[in-house]
């Protein structure tokens, strides 16, 4: 479908258009009581329409093209699943249509005004990143508060769907998927895939295995990652390791990962995957039902100080293998600890939640993003710049999904503030 015909879908779904004094290509009078609903699978564009044509009202289907041609050209002359079309709606009249039977289809010529052309093309077709940015402060904001908890929401579902698929890998486990969320989101997107391939070569039940031993789970960790597999010069801890990861490694018929590279660029030394992994490996070892214990939580800054850990002795006095630095008790810092919270227990508690029918998980998800403070990012800036006020990090959730999923999609008949702006015109 083209852009401009599924603007007519739209302005036919919405009735922008000049919609008194309709008649048909052949003067029959025409009264639009249900648009009907619409369908973006194969078949009709518009379902179980309401259309009065002279004296009968029909119930049937509407199908949309920008010219009355085109109905031939797409051969539904010839396709039964069209028989149940009482109005052909075009932009363009060339001539009449019959279906299947050889029924003449009742057609209507629908008028969109140049203005919402216009603003039409400049959202869908701007080079602009946020095209509608300029308009946005004109929303009012019960407008703006509803469609943002819409889009808060729709982004819990969206990672929903996500848990759901490693819930079924892993046996409906959820400590092995929160295990494998959380590493994942260990790697704060730069080495996001390098962390989830991490959790997903070492399963969670051989850590459980050792969890009353935090030397062993770094051996774990660090052994799979392939980071004890150098000479490291006068390091007894590393060599403590690699020895310990070698009778592990046996233990479990282990392999280590291949061809992955954890990356540093640009990362300030706090931030390095080695000391990622030790943070990793400090929280994980606290107990044995990982998920378990996230569930007991009921308050936010309890959540907090479950993953305000420290690491083990070594890495407090380093940041890689072999280096030693100024001792320095390293524990996540406050954006981080939020990011683990929003990307990782707050998704999980939802997906819990919606699986088992349990409101209070639901809810207390949606309360944690809530007590959460905006983040920080350049899709907020730039949301913030253009008027929209984020008060919290589930405000912030939201326009990431709006960003995302319609702007960067160029999705804006689908957004709720392009439909104002379409719509107010």
């Amino acid at each position: 479908m083209t852009n401009r015909e599924e603007l007519l879908h739209y302005c036919w779904k919405f009735k922008l258009f000049a919609s008194e004094n309709l008649i048909t290509t052949d003067e029959q009078k025409i009264e639009i009581i249900d648009t009907g609903t619409w369908n973006n699978n194969a078949g009709p564009d518009f379902f179980n329409a309401k259309i009065r044509i002279g004296e009968t009202v029909w119930a049937g289907n509407v199908e949309i093209h920008r010219s009355s041609d085109e109905w031939t050209k797409h051969g539904h002359h010839k396709d039964k699943a069209y028989n149940s079309v009482v109005l052909h709606v075009v932009e363009y009249d060339k001539g009449d249509v019959f279906n299947e039977k050889g029924q003449k289809v009742p057609q209507l010529v629908i008028h969109v005004s140049e203005k919402v052309k216009q603003n039409a093309d400049f959202l869908l077709f701007s080079d602009v990143v946020l095209p509608c940015r300029s308009q946005l402060t004109d929303l009012p904001k019960s407008r703006t508060d509803a469609w943002l908890t819409t889009l808060a929401i729709e982004r819990l579902e969206r990672k929903t769907n996500d848990i759901y698929a490693h819930l079924k890998r892993f046996n409906n486990s959820w400590d092995d998927t929160f295990y494998v969320l959380l590493a994942r989101n260990f790697g704060f997107g730069l080495n996001s895939d390098e962390f989830e391939r991490l959790a997903l070569s070492l399963p969670y039940s051989y850590i459980r295995k050792h969890s009353d031993n935090l030397f062993q789970v770094e051996a774990l960790l660090f052994g799979q990652a392939g980071m004890l597999e150098e000479n490291v010069a006068n390091d007894d801890y590393y060599f403590e390791l690699q020895r310990e990861y070698q009778f592990l490694k046996k233990k479990f018929m282990l392999k280590p990962l291949e061809d992955v590279h954890f990356k540093k660029l640009r990362t300030r030394p706090q931030g390095f995957p080695q000391v990622r992994i030790a943070e990793l490996a400090a929280i994980i070892q606290q107990s044995d039902r990982l998920f378990s214990a996230i569930l007991e939580k009921e308050d936010p800054l309890q959540l907090r100080m479950f993953f305000q850990i420290k690491v083990s002795e070594y890495w407090q006095t380093h940041y890689s293998f072999g280096k030693t630095s100024k001792k320095i008790s390293k524990s996540l810092g406050d954006n981080s600890l939020d990011a683990i919270l929003i990307n990782s227990v707050v998704p999980l508690l939802f997906a819990y939640g919606k699986q088992n029918d349990i409101e209070k998980y639901t809810d207390r998800a949606i309360h944690i993003l809530e007590a959460l403070k905006p983040e920080r990012n350049s899709i907020v800036r730039d949301f913030c710049a253009a008027g929209i006020e984020l008060k919290n990090a589930f405000d912030t959730q939201a326009s990431i999904q709006l960003y995302r999923e319609y702007c960067q999609k160029r999705k804006c008949l689908y957004c709720r503030f392009g439909h104002h702006i379409l719509s107010t015109q």
